[in-house]
């Protein structure tokens, strides 16, 4: 069985509109800026930053200024959520978290791949979704496609590529259920 990967093909797909590419222009060299420069305690400041490119912030949430988003108009972020240090929201599809969340220092919440079953391994953006008062826990991985349900526990370092039921905890690579919260 031959198989080809055609890797000219996949760079001269479109992937991004004009606008979307002159918006993630403008994010990377004012609005990331603008964010990760700021105190720690400067909550309200980057909220604002954010829902100046478009991002859906709710009241009262804490991001930390270490976070990295991708897209900040393709993330939701419901009342009260807190995002730790250095998580990574790589938001190219998009990604909501449900109220009362919490997604903890370095957790990966991912809503892009590719295709890895066409030779042009096409750009997917996979929404993900976190529901309200779930926990991600540090390090945790949270795939393309993937939902967590409402008040579900992601482990410190799980990898998460299914969805996760409401109120269960998960663990582990690949993550299984270790428990009911």
């Amino acid at each position: 069985m031959e198989r080809k990967i055609d890797i000219a093909a996949n760079r001269r797909a479109a992937k991004w509109t004009p606008r979307e590419l002159i918006g993630r222009a403008l994010w990377e060299t004012l609005g990331c800026r603008a964010f990760a420069w700021s105190p720690r305690p400067s909550w309200g400041w980057r909220r604002a930053v954010l829902r100046l490119f478009g991002a859906s912030i709710g009241q009262a949430v804490r991001i930390d200024p270490s976070v990295r988003i991708t897209i900040p108009w393709n993330l939701t972020l419901g009342d009260y959520v807190g995002v730790g240090e250095r998580a990574v929201l790589y938001a190219l599809g998009p990604i909501t978290v449900g109220a009362n969340a919490t997604i903890s220092q370095n957790a990966h919440l991912c809503a892009g791949s590719h295709d890895f079953r066409g030779p042009d391994m096409v750009l997917t953006k996979p929404p993900v979704s976190i529901g309200e008062g779930a926990w991600i826990c540090a390090d945790a991985f949270v795939g393309p496609g993937v939902a967590i349900g409402a008040f579900a526990v992601v482990g410190a370092r799980a990898v998460v590529v299914r969805d996760v039921d409401p109120g269960t905890v998960v663990a582990g690579n690949p993550a299984v259920q270790v428990g009911i919260r």
